[in-house]
């Protein structure tokens, strides 16, 4: 009798499953037409971590989501320490000590930091019918300081805060159950350096008590570094699953797209370089306490990076160079024509965009088409007489982007929140750089996204650069700015505390020893 039949037949009886915490069998799920998870035969054991990795749309997200009782499965099973398991709620899965954190925002914006932690779980602090907030945050406080997160304001509402921050409050979320299952589905790509390594670290002391981490990361080095097995998916599918000591990350590569992937996706040149005219002018940007008195010029065909730890500052530089932070006091100016940015329509009329962190909440309209997200930023050059937009120039406009961002999706009227992570991200990044720019702020473009993405994005920023349009590369991935930039400032404490340009110190290393 095989390993495969004995476990199933243990599994059906109820019995210790040998190690095995978890266990899918045969599970398929599709969406209309689109089969997005194929009888996926899947297994966890007690006290690993287990990395998931695959391209965006492989079918690694919706797996979390039918074991979180987001989504019901169409066929196949599941079993949870030997039993048979299928959730109908997240109230489900939590009650299974099954915590997790998702890709898109998990939270309730117009709630404080605070109740969305104990969200579904509010009535535990209510006794006669009074709510015990205080003993709530209390025992929230001491949650935090048990797993290392700092500094949350528990008070504040989740919509007023950054991306990082509302994920930390998710993680705490999931971890407030002692969860024996903690998933996280693409997580350190929303933190910042020091909010990476504590990750690493509730990680390692899950595994270190007998708990199991499943790890679903575009991050291939950290899967490597954390992971004791991985599985790889592809179009919906399991490829494999490997030992970590048994595989290089180029093998993963080529194991998630079928084909052969160059591993290095920067810039090759060890020099920076730059056009003679200057783009944007900053001087004395000051916003709050976030930013205090930052003043730079980027250049014509430069990438200028920003990086530093989760209280630096750089998101908010992003901002509000971009107008958006009405806050902000100094000036920033469009160098060639001598224009103030004061305003994003300012900006946007004087060939200047923003392409935020936040994908879904500030960069796309993911409740309508993709027609629509791709138009919005050329309504202005696409209007005909008398303001009207003609629909079929709407249409072929939207096409252009389509086929030139290689978008794969259905047509460009499927709604943008069917789309993967790596899809949406192409439009919210091809539906600027369709346009005539000067300057281009990206703010963590690459956030989410898998491999082939990210290679896609480098390039073009390559080609944008080489056609001399100023960069200012935002970025809570150190690799990524020491990749691309011609100069990095390592902001901290809303200051710039030392710029470095490309060449011998660009290493993370010299980077870090600033940051911390």
């Amino acid at each position: 009798m095989s390993e495969n039949i004995m476990l199933n037949e243990t599994a059906r009886a109820g019995a210790p499953n040998n190690g095995i915490l978890l266990r899918t069998e045969k599970l398929c799920k599709s969406f209309g037409p689109t089969r997005a998870n194929i009888n996926i035969d899947f297994s966890l054991r007690s006290g690993e971590i287990h990395g998931l990795v695959g391209e965006n749309g492989s079918g690694k997200s919706t797996l979390l989501y039918q074991i979180s009782g987001v989504y019901q499965s169409d066929s196949g099973e599941m079993y949870f320490r030997g039993d048979r398991y299928a959730p109908s709620s997240p109230l489900d899965a939590y009650a299974n000590s099954i915590g997790f954190v998702v890709q898109e925002l998990g939270v309730i914006s117009a709630l404080p930091l605070g109740v969305n932690v104990f969200l579904g779980r509010m009535s535990e602090y209510v006794k006669f019918g009074i709510f015990n907030k205080k003993k709530m945050y209390a025992d929230i406080r001491a949650l935090a300081a048990k797993w290392g997160i700092e500094n949350l304001r528990l008070g504040s509402l989740a919509g007023n805060m950054s991306v990082e921050t509302r994920k930390l409050i998710e993680l705490l979320r999931a971890l407030a159950i002692d969860p024996e299952l903690l998933i996280l589905d693409e997580i350190t790509q929303a933190l910042s350096h020091n909010n990476r390594e504590r990750l690493h670290d509730i990680v390692r002391k899950h595994k270190e008590i007998g708990k199991t981490v499943l790890l679903i990361t575009h991050d291939l080095e950290e899967v490597v570094e954390l992971a004791d097995r991985i599985t790889v998916f592809r179009d919906g599918e399991v490829v494999g699953t490997v030992n970590t000591g048994e595989i290089k990350v180029d093998d993963l590569k080529h194991m998630m797209v079928g084909r052969t992937i160059e591993g290095d996706y920067y810039r090759a040149d060890n020099a920076p370089s730059r056009g003679d005219d200057i783009a944007l002018e900053v001087r004395n940007l000051t916003v709050g306490n976030e930013v205090d008195n930052v003043s730079f010029d980027v250049y014509a065909g430069e990438i200028l990076g920003f990086c530093g730890l989760s209280d630096s500052g750089i998101h908010t530089i992003g901002r509000a160079l971009y107008g958006l932070d009405k806050d902000a006091t100094g000036t920033v100016v469009l160098a060639k024509k001598g224009i103030k940015v004061n305003s994003s329509h300012v900006a946007l009329r004087n060939m200047m965009a923003y392409v935020p962190k936040e994908r879904d909440g500030e960069g796309l309209m993911i409740q309508t088409d993709i027609r629509e997200n791709f138009c919005l930023p050329a309504y202005n050059d696409l209007k005909g007489p008398f303001g009207y937009l003609p629909p079929q120039k709407l249409d072929a406009a939207a096409n252009v982007c389509r086929e030139l961002f290689s978008v794969r999706c259905r047509d460009v009227f499927q709604r943008v929140v069917q789309l993967s992570g790596g899809n949406k991200q192409k439009i919210n990044l091809g539906r600027w750089v369709a346009k005539d720019l000067n300057v281009l702020i990206l703010d963590c473009p690459t956030r989410g996204v898998d491999v082939g993405v990210k290679a896609y994005i480098y390039q073009l920023m390559k080609e944008l650069k080489n056609k001399g349009m100023a960069i200012i590369l935002i970025s809570d991935e150190l690799t990524e700015v020491l990749g691309m930039a011609d100069r990095i400032f390592i902001v901290k404490n809303g200051k710039v505390a030392k710029e470095i340009r490309r060449g011998a110190d660009f290493s993370e290393e010299a980077v870090i020893e600033v940051m911390i």
